[in-house]
């Protein structure tokens, strides 16, 4: 079973991140979540979720709750102060991390090894570890030193990714847009999905595409 860490940081857009943890759990991967404080008050502003308890435990069994799909065995929940869980360390093997949605704080901090919460930690973990990293951060229009962060931590090897629409799988919805960007950070991590059809995806399958048939 593969095992990745979502972070969920304190930026507009947090349905990506619970969307990608739903596709995840879906395809039988293990998560290990980290949702900011922030983030936390932007989900129940921006979708209506309110997953955010009195306490940490109340928070977890929220969260749990809410991805309660017969895989919730799978969903491991922490605290962004808790810095002693098992993610905090090297030692703690995953197939990589997503950052869904990277506010500009969490990526500043990530681009300079200035680890102040788990979420942070985690990154620096995977970074140092030689570990797939993908950051969709979320700002417009992106600053000098955004841009700046971005290309220092793109020429280490992360992936940066962030939400950019399209428009060519004419989406009817915004699910359909939230789905494009969740599938792009899949693709980003070699996750198979089928929750956005691709260029031409179905005028290929129907060899629309003139020498389409002549090349199989």
């Amino acid at each position: 079973m593969k095992r990745f860490i979502v972070g969920i940081s304190g930026a507009s857009g947090p349905v990506i991140g619970i969307r990608l943890v739903e596709e995840l759990l879906k395809a039988g991967a293990g998560v290990h979540l980290v949702i900011s404080s922030q983030a936390l008050e932007i989900i129940q502003y921006e979708t209506g979720l309110a997953i955010k308890g009195d306490s940490q435990a109340e928070t977890q069994r929220l969260v749990r709750e809410h991805f309660s799909t017969g895989s919730e065995k799978r969903l491991f929940y922490y605290d962004e102060k808790c810095m002693e869980a098992p993610i905090a360390s090297g030692s703690f093997r995953t197939d990589g991390m997503f950052v869904a949605p990277c506010s500009m704080k969490t990526l500043s901090a990530i681009a300079n090894g200035y680890a102040s919460n788990l979420l942070e930690r985690a990154a620096d973990v995977t970074i140092k570890e030689g570990g797939k990293l993908i950051l969709s951060p979320r700002e417009t229009p992106f600053s000098p030193i955004h841009l700046e962060n971005m290309l220092k931590l793109a020429r280490i090897g992360v992936t940066i990714a962030p939400p950019v629409a399209a428009f060519y799988h004419k989406p009817e919805d915004l699910q359909e847009m939230v789905d494009f960007f969740v599938g792009k950070l899949l693709d980003s991590a070699d996750i198979r999905h089928s929750i956005f059809r691709r260029w031409k995806e179905q005028a290929y399958d129907q060899g629309h595409i003139k020498g389409h048939r002549d090349l199989l």
